[in-house]
């Protein structure tokens, strides 16, 4: 397993990131942020939703163009499932679960950004009330966009103190490598309050290109979740 603060302090731009896991006392882990290198995806903050959160503009007048910056990154279903995802493949997801499909369904209708040459990965992950999750990477072959690979990861009975990893981006680049691999494991101790993973992750981020920061913690014992966010532009 890795220390994921180091890993992420060593990578100056890993993009947008979800992590999924369970700490050693129990709690369910969510996390996911986002990094810019663009003015435009830099003027970006999370916000609170009825269910979940959005990315909206922090200067309304410096937004350019929304499209693959603004979606809803988190939604809490109905049926106590969270997807989380770095576009608006979040919201398919969630319509296909509400017509009694899952979240693999859903994203064989999806494919990368079309954001050539990058061709970012779209990542999503699906926490179920039980604690057990699922994490998913859309990705075009070695670049070539002819050609979408699907990976699919489920984790159907966490280890306590295991998380995975996984983000868009090997590191910075032109164009931006895609990421490469499995969900990376990582170390996660004891955790009561979501604070305390968001602060040193948000600290381990390179300082000029994140953006925000969101986690989650549930408490598998029946104590309830406990959210936080962090963003750049407050």
């Amino acid at each position: 397993m890795i220390d994921l603060n180091k890993y992420l302090s060593e990578n100056p731009y890993p993009g947008r990131g979800i992590l999924m896991g369970r700490t050693v006392n129990n709690r369910a882990v969510v996390a996911y942020f986002i990094m810019g290198r663009s003015g435009n995806s830099r003027n970006r903050i999370f916000e609170y939703t009825e269910d979940g959160i959005r990315t909206k503009a922090f200067d309304e007048s410096k937004m350019t163009d929304p499209s693959l910056i603004i979606y809803h990154p988190v939604r809490l279903l109905p049926n106590g499932l969270l997807v989380v995802t770095n576009g608006d493949q979040t919201d398919t997801i969630a319509e296909h679960i509400a017509q009694g499909h899952c979240y693999r369904h859903a994203l064989i209708q999806r494919k990368f950004e079309p954001d050539g040459p990058n061709w970012t990965p779209r990542i999503s992950g699906v926490m179920k009330p039980d604690g057990s999750y699922n994490l998913s990477i859309l990705k075009s072959m070695d670049g070539d966009p002819a050609c979408c690979c699907r990976y699919f990861y489920e984790y159907d009975n966490p280890v306590p103190g295991v998380g995975h990893f996984i983000h868009t981006y090997q590191s910075d680049g032109d164009p931006l490598p895609s990421f490469q691999g499995e969900p990376r494991a990582v170390e996660l101790g004891a955790l009561t309050e979501a604070h305390e993973l968001a602060e040193p992750l948000w600290d381990s981020l390179n300082e000029d290109n994140k953006v925000s920061l969101y986690v989650r913690l549930i408490d598998l014992n029946g104590g309830g979740p406990d959210s936080y966010i962090i963003n750049k532009h407050s």
